[in-house]
């Protein structure tokens, strides 16, 4: 259903508040470089900073703009269940072509749990989604055996994997069928993650290198691993660049660098990136050629 290179857009902010002229040059932008698909209020767009109105808002922009010449995945993740349910309510409505949804944080569920949650939200509403894990964030793990049994529920079609477990794709393979769509979570294991049966990446780094990301998931579809491992060596500075602090504050000083007048603005508690991160990205976009 997905694949290739999948941004995970940030939200750009001017003076306080989201800039939506620069959230639209960007998306416009995404889509010209090549990526396959969008996914804005995740992570990397500070959704946890921002209000209910602006969540909402970003992502109809970015389905205005995108205008059907990709699909957009809307971050609808809460660690409340029926916020959730209302984040992809409204994202169907607007046209969202699946909800990327994060295992609960915080509250700590265990696996029942979990799986009760998004089983709920699948009840609730027919919007595709897709299942997000990352531990490091959620202090929760959402297990292969979860994972499984989500499966069999018809709109979950898929998984955003940030485990940073390559062994789990094949043992997803195995338990949820060859169809169950698999993508990478980290820039950094996306080929071992394709060679293993993955079809795409949910990126950081295709905000500020959304070509050589697209080019590098081509030639992994394609089966041209050698052509993959060449954009790999040429993109893997700029994926550990740009976790060089806290994200995403190194990816908007990067978009700072390749795009004009984009603004260097992250939503506290995040900061901009410091001086040895700058330096660090500097030199990983020179590496890549992109400065």
């Amino acid at each position: 259903m997905f694949s290739g290179s999948i941004p995970a857009l940030v939200t750009p902010f001017r003076n306080g508040e989201v800039d939506e002229d620069a959230f639209r040059r960007l998306v416009s932008w995404q889509i010209a470089e090549g990526s396959s698909a969008l996914v804005p209020c995740g992570t990397t767009g500070e959704n946890a900073t921002l209000s209910y109105d602006e969540h909402y808002r970003v992502i109809s922009l970015c389905i205005e703009e995108a205008a059907g010449r990709v699909p957009v995945i809307a971050g609808c993740g809460s660690n409340d269940t029926a916020t959730a349910v209302r984040h992809m309510v409204f994202a169907r409505a607007e046209g969202a072509a699946a909800a990327l949804v994060v295992a609960p944080y915080y509250n700590r569920p265990n696996q029942e749990g979990i799986y009760a949650h998004y089983a709920h939200l699948a009840d609730k509403c027919d919007l595709p989604i897709i299942l997000y894990n990352v531990p490091g964030r959620t202090v929760t793990d959402l297990l292969p055996e979860t994972v499984a049994r989500l499966s069999a529920i018809p709109s979950i079609v898929g998984i955003k994997d940030a485990s940073g477990n390559l062994a789990r794709v094949g043992t997803h393979r195995l338990g949820c069928g060859i169809d169950f769509c698999q993508l990478s979570g980290n820039d950094d294991m996306a080929l071992g993650f394709n060679a293993s049966g993955g079809v795409g990446c949910i990126s950081v780094t295709a905000n500020v290198a959304p070509r050589l990301c697209a080019e590098f998931q081509q030639a992994c579809l394609d089966g041209d691993y050698a052509l993959a491992r060449t954009l790999n060596d040429a993109l893997h500075p700029l994926h550990g660049a740009l976790f060089s602090d806290a994200s995403p504050g190194p990816a908007k000083y990067a978009l700072t660098r390749v795009l004009s007048d984009f603004p260097d603005e992250l939503r506290l508690p995040m900061t901009p990136a410091g001086d040895s991160s700058r330096r660090a990205v500097d030199a990983a976009l020179e590496h890549a050629r992109l400065i």
